[in-house]
């Protein structure tokens, strides 16, 4: 099973923005704090003073290293530590940082005067994100509506996106890793349906930004609601968009009060995931309005580069992140429009349908104030089987819902063809649409449909034998890889050894893809095997060779 890398805790301070705590007076509490968002205007590093290895993980740095992006930049050194230490000096307490926008989180116990730190040479510009206020208690629209009723044979949205047919030729996210960034998991190491990711270790790591700790699981249930759109497995109930993924469960919402600091978290968040290497971030948050209105964002600032953290998304998918979200619940409300992060030029955007595959009341309208399409794609956000609460079950409604269908499902076609890039996805799945050739303020590029998704993929990134079936490499070490001249339709593979003995065996009673990777072959003798592939265009044989370890 992966793992992140462990990561000292005074290192971990630099990579996510979030800095050791160290005895200290009772401090007040959140709500009677004053939170400023500090840029800076230079580091005090540059790229020569850190290794990779310092600051990223193994498979941040691989994952890097496969799409071509450099491992480091100055984006990826962490904010001055002395900056840090002379504001401290004055008054301001840090809470996180973010390398990528070289900015600094701070809590102070007064209100601050930003023209009094002109002096601070380092100081870009200084912008209250929080103030002391009577905590308001969200309106659960923000996050879509919950209901009791799902039950057995409860609607399936993976369906009417084909996604289904991914799953049944064994795509499911395994070896990927997404990150779920949101409001928290309260009841998420607890219900049925996540019992299979739990038990087998597939929630990697945890963190609240919120709060700088890891315990993410004894706030709000919107972040369990979509884990288990993601995640949950219960036949009948709950199917999952990628029961095979690995996941960091991550809190950046303050479910109590809405202002621009819940930004901040999200971004140190975004970091977090990248600098431990996760493939995929999917967010059903937004951010427009707050609860001071002089704080609040215009329709015209949603043009893909003034709000903090849309910044901070296509800085994650710069990184080769493929980084997905939820267009907003607001068209029937006074805000009608798509909500940041989702505004980005490299998010994907996600509207929401009903189940008759119309477009929901709620779902958010585009375009982005720069005339990008969005949303890019929809997917069913209404009556969504969900699990938030033991031994019940609740349908969910709200592109919070529709957006973890399709990354899930964007997980599936990331194990199907590995060498994809992000960029790559988005691309397919624009082209896989059904209104593709007429895309609108609604719908976006519209349907996708998976399996047109993967054919596109596999144009350009799936080698296509002249024989039906190629299989190679011969020797191999650890995996058989095998590429067909058509879809096989059905697949059953076998390799046995020289004695008669079976190795392995994979059935597919349906089979999409125009290659399988049969893998886990590590723990093999060296010595001849002898491979068995069965399709529906007939039986081939292979004589193949385990190389030397």
């Amino acid at each position: 099973m992966k793992r992140i890398k462990v990561i000292p805790i005074a290192l971990l301070s630099l990579i996510t923005g979030l800095l050791p705590v160290t005895a200290q007076p009772v401090y007040p509490t959140d709500d009677q704090l004053w939170f400023y968002r500090i840029w800076f205007s230079e580091k005090t590093s540059t790229v020569s003073d850190f290794t990779p290895e310092e600051l990223l993980s193994p498979a941040a740095i691989s994952r890097r290293e496969k799409q071509g992006i450099p491992v480091l930049t100055d984006s990826d050194i962490p904010v001055s530590r002395q900056h840090i230490i002379t504001l401290s000096r004055s008054g301001f307490r840090p809470r996180c940082t973010s390398k990528w926008l070289n900015t600094a989180l701070f809590t102070t116990t007064e209100a601050k005067d930003p023209a009094a730190y002109e002096e601070y040479h380092f100081i870009d510009s200084i912008q209250l994100v929080r103030h002391p206020a009577d905590p308001a208690k969200k309106s659960y629209s923000k996050y879509g509506i919950t209901a009791p009723g799902a039950g057995p044979d409860a609607f399936d949205p993976r369906i009417p996106l084909n996604g289904h047919l991914l799953h049944q030729s064994g795509f499911t996210g395994k070896k990927i890793t997404i990150a779920v960034l949101d409001a928290g998991f309260d009841g998420a190491d607890a219900i049925e349906s996540l019992a299979p990711l739990r038990q087998r270790g597939g929630i990697i790591a945890t963190r609240n930004f919120v709060n700088g700790t890891d315990q993410v699981y004894d706030y709000h249930t919107h972040g369990t609601s979509v884990l288990s759109i993601l995640a949950g497995s219960l036949p009948g109930v709950i199917n999952g968009t990628a029961p095979g993924a690995d996941y960091l469960l991550l809190r950046t919402e303050d479910d109590e009060t809405e202002y621009p600091v819940e930004e901040d978290y999200w971004v140190a968040a975004a970091e977090y995931a990248d600098s431990a290497g996760v493939d995929i971030i999917t967010s059903s948050l937004g951010y427009f309005t707050f609860d001071d209105p002089t704080l609040d964002y215009s329709f015209s600032n949603m043009d893909g580069n003034t709000p903090f953290i849309t910044s901070g998304a296509d800085m994650a998918a710069s990184k080769g992140i493929l980084v997905v979200n939820s267009a907003g619940n607001e068209r029937n409300k006074e805000w009608v429009r798509i909500i940041a992060p989702s505004d980005g030029d490299s998010v994907l955007c996600i509207g929401a349908l009903r189940q008759d595959l119309t477009i929901s009341d709620f779902s958010s309208a585009g375009y982005s104030a720069d005339g990008q399409v969005k949303p890019d794609v929809v997917a069913p956000g209404v009556g969504i089987p969900i699990q938030f609460e033991p031994e019940l079950w609740h349908s969910g409604s709200g592109t919070s819902f529709s957006c973890p269908v399709i990354s899930g499902l964007c997980a599936s076609l990331m194990q199907a063809v590995p060498s994809a890039f992000p960029s790559d996805i988005i691309d397919v799945l624009h082209r896989s649409s059904d209104r593709y050739n007429s895309p609108d303020s609604l719908y976006g590029y519209g349907i996708p449909d998976f399996i047109k998704a993967l054919r596109l993929l596999e144009e350009t990134h799936t080698f296509r034998p002249e024989v039906i079936v190629s299989a190679g490499p011969n020797p191999f070490t650890d995996q058989i890889v095998l590429w067909f001249h058509e879809p096989p339709e059905h697949l059953n593979v076998t390799l046995t050894g020289a004695s008669g003995i079976k190795m392995a065996e994979k059935n597919f009673p349906v089979y999409i893809a125009r290659s399988f990777r049969l893998d886990g072959l590590g723990h093999l003798a060296q010595g001849l095997y002898i491979l068995k592939v069965t399709t529906a265009q007939g039986e081939k044989l292979f004589r193949m060779i385990r190389a030397s370890k």
